[in-house]
């Protein structure tokens, strides 16, 4: 954090370069100034570099309002991966390097026991996005005992194919990993969809058949299901299904990272297959069903909103991070399938602007909100208000020679198919490995009859 003070606006600096913003011709330093400080502000909620702390996550546990679950602080070191991109600043390389390195997990996998027990399909997914992030970027693996960018990826796709479950619903991934876990029973867009992109994103960088036959796989089952439906000539893609009535209804609830997370597998798979029209397709009605949907025209048709808890003010910390990922992943989309550059760009481009107006708020006078069609701070801040702001600026930068690298075309990372693969092959077998001993049960006894014996000599002395 103190390397990069220097390059911290002062007062109300951010706002005093918001007019000075020409997202459009030639505003590249501006915009630099601007999403050095969002990302700053950002960093301010971490302390996971600081003494005593546990590196690579936000506040938690989630007891309140003020937490953060453990998939956002991995969406956040891809979002610091993608700000090195867009701007160059190196100065958060070593945090993300370590935060990614420190939640690997014992099987390599993203699995750590920090987490695991209440791990997430999507949970996990975002942590191999950034992996994924890493490699495409060209970011230099570790080295020595750690595994690559690639690797790490690779084995949380390993950790999830047995996860694939055709005994309900024809197939899909259920949300959690683990059936003790509450939300078992469903099966929804963001953990399938993580897995498809997560797919579509391995064969286009090993060029592996195998990803690419999974890609299509998961795809097929979301759209052959009640998730991806037409309405009113736009897809809506909803949230979740319940595989206890065999996946027979859904849950009518539109969010734009299930637009976004859809739509960057749809474009890697688009450029892995050579722009097949079958993906062109895809491309085409997830982009329009965002556009319709997180574009309204009540705000002028190209400023985005999280339209189901924006508007209300009751977007909880996951859904304020949303929006960064719908931004992120267009952008990338107009690499990958250059035709959609002129529908996206604009979007980004006008979001860009309306988001920079709203980062006024907070003591420093420049934390971001979440109402961006408002120049009027809507008393909202945090990681998603500023990793959102982060990613749709920066996202204005984006150029051709940003395109996510292959191991064909200067990609690094090393490969390992079988990454992971010495971790139990039924994910619920880790917690037999290390069954409760004798011993543990003894202390746990003593434990007990400790806190008892407290208790009691307590309400002995508070009576005398």
């Amino acid at each position: 954090m103190r390397s990069i003070l220097r390059n911290v606006l002062p007062l109300g600096g951010l706002l005093s370069l918001v007019g000075a913003i020409d997202l459009q011709i030639s505003s590249a330093d501006s915009v630099k100034s601007v999403t050095s400080s969002l990302a700053y502000d950002m960093m301010t909620y971490y302390s996971g570099n600081e003494s005593g702390q546990v590196p690579g996550i936000l506040p938690g546990p989630c007891s309140d309002v003020s937490c953060y679950y453990w998939w956002e602080a991995g969406a956040m070191w891809g979002a610091l991966i993608n700000y090195w991109q867009y701007t160059g600043d190196e100065s958060y390389q070593p945090t993300v390097i370590e935060a990614l390195k420190f939640q690997i997990g014992p099987d390599k996998n993203y699995n750590p026991p920090n987490q695991s027990k209440n791990m997430g399909v999507d949970d996990q997914d975002f942590w191999g996005f950034a992996a994924m992030e890493a490699a495409e970027a060209g970011v230099p693996d570790v080295g020595g005992d750690f595994p690559s960018w690639l690797a790490l990826a690779q084995a949380v796709w390993n950790f999830q194919v047995p996860l694939w479950e055709t005994a309900t619903c024809g197939g899909g991934f259920r949300w959690q990993v683990y059936s003790f876990n509450a939300g078992y029973n469903l099966k929804n867009t963001v953990s399938n969809g993580g897995f498809f992109q997560l797919s579509a994103r391995l064969a286009r960088y090993t060029g592996n058949q195998t990803y690419a036959d999974w890609a299509d796989k998961v795809y097929d089952w979301m759209e052959g299901s009640l998730l991806f439906q037409e309405q009113d000539s736009h897809l809506y893609i909803w949230d979740n299904t319940d595989a206890n009535n065999n996946c027979s209804d859904v849950e009518h609830y539109v969010w734009s990272y299930n637009y976004g997370i859809n739509l960057l597998g749809a474009a890697m798979m688009y450029d892995f297959t050579g722009g097949a029209d079958k993906w062109k397709t895809r491309i085409d009605n997830i982009v329009d069903g965002a556009n319709f949907l997180f574009f309204p025209q009540e705000y002028g048709g190209n400023i985005m909103s999280e339209m189901l808890c924006e508007p209300t003010s009751n977007c909880n910390n996951d859904q304020s991070s949303f929006k960064a990922y719908l931004s992120r992943w267009m952008a990338v989309t107009t690499l990958l399938a250059p035709y959609t550059k002129d529908l996206i760009m604009p979007k980004l481009q006008a979001s860009a602007q309306a988001a920079a107006t709203q980062c006024i708020g907070g003591n420093n006078g420049r934390e971001c909100g979440r109402q961006w069609y408002s120049t009027t701070w809507d008393g909202s801040k945090g990681v998603g208000q500023q990793m959102s702001a982060l990613a749709v600026i920066g996202a204005t930068q984006i150029t051709q020679d940003m395109i996510p690298l292959t191991a064909e075309t200067g990609g690094k990372s090393e490969s390992d198919p079988n990454a992971g693969n010495d971790a139990p092959h039924n994910p619920e077998d880790e917690f037999k490995r290390n069954p409760i001993t004798t011993g543990d049960k003894a202390g746990a006894a003593i434990l007990t009859i400790l806190i008892i014996g407290a208790v009691v000599g307590l309400s002995v002395w508070i009576v005398l």
